[in-house]
């Protein structure tokens, strides 16, 4: 597939702000229990839920780049039974609705027990929604038979972990940063470096099952007539075409393993290495979490790009 930029800064900033959201929904309703809410922790979240909230809509801004008519975008989600497509767009819509409202309450910083109990709601209707968004935007390119590699068990689990660790460290920057008083960037540096780990391990997997499984099908099978041996009399088209240009792309091996190599080391390889630089020096925790956060954004995009440009549809063995 032909890797278009508006879709992957879409997938990689729209992953980030749902799975800050995500957790920002989580920690802000069990800490609604706890009567030690301060106000340094209420600024936190407040200005973690306006940058989920800007990182979700810059997102979905650029995915409206790679439509021939961004106008009639809101057609898609009539379809909402039956596309994967219409759902992402529904619930993305509907997670603005306690996102805001947790915006608000944090905002007015009321303390009450119905408050507290509307934060709670709040928290966790944002992060089940976001949390669905993140699975139908999976979902969109999993359904896709054509695509073999694509259709791969782990690319769900990959896309909720790669939004869960980017934003697990942008609300960790966060947290250091508005309360520099927390003595817990070592451990907040170790479970961003557990995250990457993790996310390269299903990633080596992943490419491993289909460099060796994601064949295309044979030629007969493309055009409808598996078991068959199929010759093409004549080519299509005689220049390049829609079809040739979007779901035909050749990435060189070489290049291919290069990028793979480079994208682990940015999402796992930095974290790992930052949550041993903290262990041994605490104090570099303040300049090493902003280059932990760009290494995992940068990672997950260098690792977007292969999904798309790795990807190959059934339609190239005609064309």
């Amino acid at each position: 597939m032909h890797p278009a930029l508006s879709v992957i800064f879409f997938t990689t900033l729209s992953g980030a702000g749902y799975g800050l959201l995500v957790w920002l929904g989580i920690s802000a309703s069990l800490l609604q229990s706890r009567a030690t809410v301060t106000p340094p922790l209420i600024s936190m979240q407040l200005i973690a839920a306006a940058l989920g909230v800007i990182l979700v809509t810059v997102g979905l801004l650029c995915s409206l780049g790679h439509l021939g008519k961004p106008q009639r975008a809101w057609r898609a989600m009539s379809q909402w039974r039956t596309s994967w497509l219409s759902r992402e767009g529904v619930l993305s819509l509907l997670t603005y609705l306690p996102a805001l409202a947790m915006v608000a309450l944090l905002w007015r910083g009321e303390k009450s027990a119905d408050a507290a109990a509307m934060m709670a709601v709040a928290g966790m209707a944002t992060a089940l929604l976001a949390l669905a968004t993140i699975a139908c935007t999976a979902m969109i390119y999993a359904s896709l038979k054509p695509i073999p590699a694509w259709t791969h068990p782990l690319v769900l689990p990959g896309y909720l972990l790669f939004a869960l660790l980017g934003g697990a460290a942008l609300l960790f920057l966060l947290m250091l940063w508005r309360l520099p008083d927390a003595q817990t960037a070592g451990g907040m540096s170790k479970i961003l470096a557990v995250l990457g780990v993790l996310a390269a391990l299903l990633k080596l997997l992943y490419w491993h099952e289909t460099d060796r499984n994601g064949r295309l099908p044979t030629l007969g099978a493309a055009v409808g007539l598996p078991g068959r041996e199929v010759e093409v009399f004549e080519r299509p088209h005689t220049e390049a075409n829609f079809i040739t240009k979007e779901m035909v792309f050749v990435v060189a091996r070489q290049h291919s393993r290069q990028l793979r190599w480079l994208a682990l080391g940015l999402f796992a390889g930095v974290p790992l290495l930052a949550a041993v630089a903290i262990a041994v020096w605490p104090k570099a925790a303040g300049g090493l979490f902003p280059v932990i956060v760009l290494a995992v954004l940068a990672g997950t995009f260098v690792e977007r790009w292969l999904f798309f440009a790795e990807a190959k549809h059934a339609v190239s063995r005609y064309y």
